[in-house]
């Protein structure tokens, strides 16, 4: 192949990334070509083809059945529709259903569909624990065994749990060379290293023993499920969506890396854990520095929440395409509100993360409901609530009857956890209203969201999705790897000492418009060698390659 001096000619080699890249000098021009030149050129440095599915791990892969080292993580209340999961499945990725905060009836039927037409496909569904009502996590892990969902996202675990733990051990088996295989793959979701350390290890006798004796498990199989580690893989989560502790990704990634790779050293079971990343992920450039820090697959989740599969209104997902990378702010989780548990949400748009916080002030400063003053009292139900205390309270003693009549008799008795319980039922309803898109409630929706929505709206302005009616998930999924390999490509000539110009340096969206670019008139020629030479006991040297593309391109 001929060496190309054009810009299109440039940006095309480079982005061709199955075959190396060569950059040449000729005829006092810089270019590139995808072979070794002939005579007359000199090559200045060379990147080798960089394969998409090599970024990340083969063992994550092999074991979830894909074809890329991506996950679209789970986002709670369905908006990790079946359709999302569906979609990222059939392209190879997997995706996770967001089955937290769903009655037991959604996430059934939403299982049956997923375990009938993702046959062979990878696919997964949220496992949350909510210290609040342990009985949610049996009663999903029961439809999770009975649907035969072949992999979980388990997150917001503090330690292991027997339910956790008996999906996890349920069906495992020894192979005829010996080998352990599991039949349920866990992923967990973590963001400290001390949690991490149980996943990466196998589940507690005790638990296991506690399984046996209730006849869930065998003890042939407890003996082997004590062999393998709680997860198979562990994503790291950094500044997140919804539950973060807003810790930077390029400190946490490096921690759990080194913990893992201990665990491979001393020969131990977690040694075979593989290490993701998430949170902030929102253009090519955070997918590629994600990987060179070492993650074995990425996962996103914001910017998969403004895409036409995701089950969310599209009133939030027009919120969503507007944000910018401040517009994010901490508020109150409705889960563990007494907690103080924080969680990032969508702040243009929104009164949701003031008013929230305002409820949690109220709780920490009050005994109960009645101890509020007149005023507050007036700004609750008129700014708030929407209605008066009485009849939100009715409402919330009716469910609570229903679904947790212990709660409903010890909140008769506690005015603190009648207040909690009652504050609680905005932050629970808000998420709803903003995924319905309930018009009269707008001011009071809470739309999680993380800086990465930001990043990718500033990326993607100018090309076609700057509108949410154009992103599809898979779509994304596609050109933050391909962007990744890109600028693993660019890495590799500016790690050379290449520095290439300014209009082929950033991997662009699909249907962009270029930027200008210099025509092939347009690019300097290089200067004329300087000549080598004694100067007392020095010597004047010739520029040297890197230079000389410096000078040819960087005008």
């Amino acid at each position: 192949m001929s060496v190309r001096f054009d810009a299109a000619g440039v940006r095309s080699v480079l982005a061709d990334l199955e075959r190396p890249c060569y950059v040449v000098t000729a005829e006092g021009r810089t270019g590139v070509c995808d072979e070794r030149p002939g005579r007359g050129a000199r090559v200045v440095a060379v990147a080798a083809p960089v394969s998409v599915r090599h970024l990340g791990a083969p063992a994550f892969l092999d074991r979830h059945g894909a074809r890329f080292p991506y996950m679209a993580g789970s986002m709670a209340g369905g908006i990790s529709s079946v359709e999302l999961v569906s979609a990222m499945a059939r392209d190879g990725y997997l995706a996770s259903f967001g089955a937290a905060g769903l009655s037991d009836d959604r996430v059934d039927e939403a299982l049956s569909r997923l375990h009938r037409d993702l046959a062979g496909l990878p696919w997964a569904s949220n496992l949350i624990h909510n210290p609040a009502d342990p009985a949610a996590e049996r009663r999903c892990v029961d439809l999770y065994l009975r649907h035969s969902v072949p992999c979980v996202e388990a997150s917001a675990f503090l330690q292991p749990t027997v339910d956790l733990v008996r999906y996890r051990a349920t069906g495992v088996r020894r192979d005829p060379d010996g080998t352990v295989r599991t039949a349920h793959r866990v992923i967990a979701k973590v963001s400290q290293a001390a949690t991490a350390a149980f996943f990466l290890r196998p589940a507690p006798s005790e638990l296991l023993t506690q399984l046996v004796r209730d006849g869930h498990l065998t003890p042939d199989q407890a003996e082997l499920a004590g062999r393998v580690p709680l997860a198979d893989d562990i994503t790291v989560e950094a500044d997140s969506a919804g539950h973060t502790d807003r810790r930077p990704l390029v400190t946490q990634l490096p921690l759990l890396l080194a913990l893992r790779d201990r665990e491979r050293r001393d020969g131990d079971p977690g040694g075979r854990v593989a290490i993701g990343a998430a949170g902030g992920i929102g253009t090519p450039q955070a997918a590629f520095a994600a990987f060179s820090l070492g993650a074995e697959y990425l996962v996103t989740g914001s910017v998969n929440q403004s895409c036409v599969e995701a089950a969310t209104s599209w009133r939030v997902k027009e919120m969503l395409a507007s944000a910018d990378i401040a517009d994010c702010a901490m508020a109150p989780a409705a889960d563990m509100f007494e907690l103080g548990a924080d969680v990032q949400v969508l702040r243009r748009g929104t009164l949701f993360a003031g008013r929230a916080a305002w409820l949690y002030r109220l709780y920490r400063a009050h005994d109960g409901l009645d101890d509020l003053s007149p005023q507050d009292r007036l700004r609750l139900e008129t700014q708030v609530l929407g209605r008066p205390i009485d009849k939100v309270w009715s409402e919330v003693v009716t469910y609570l009857r229903e679904h947790r009549p212990e709660q409903a008799e010890h909140a008769a008795r506690d005015p603190k956890v009648r207040m909690a319980l009652l504050f609680r039922w905005y932050l629970g309803l808000s998420s709803r209203w903003a995924t319905a898109g309930e018009p009269s409630r707008a001011g009071d929706y809470q739309i999680w969201c993380g800086p990465a929505m930001g990043a990718f709206n500033t990326w993607a302005h100018g090309s076609p999705w700057q509108d949410p009616r154009n992103r599809r998930a898979p779509a994304l999924a596609k050109a933050f790897l391909d962007g990744a390999a890109y600028h693993a490509r660019l890495a590799q000539l500016r790690f050379s000492g290449v520095r290439l110009p300014t209009w082929c340096s950033t991997y662009e969206p699909p249907g962009a418009v270029p930027h200008p670019a210099q025509s092939a008139s347009q690019l300097p020629r290089l200067p004329s060698p300087v000549a080598t030479k004694p100067c007392g006991q020095a010597v004047v040297p010739h520029p040297s390659p890197a230079e000389e593309v410096r000078s040819s391109w960087s005008k």
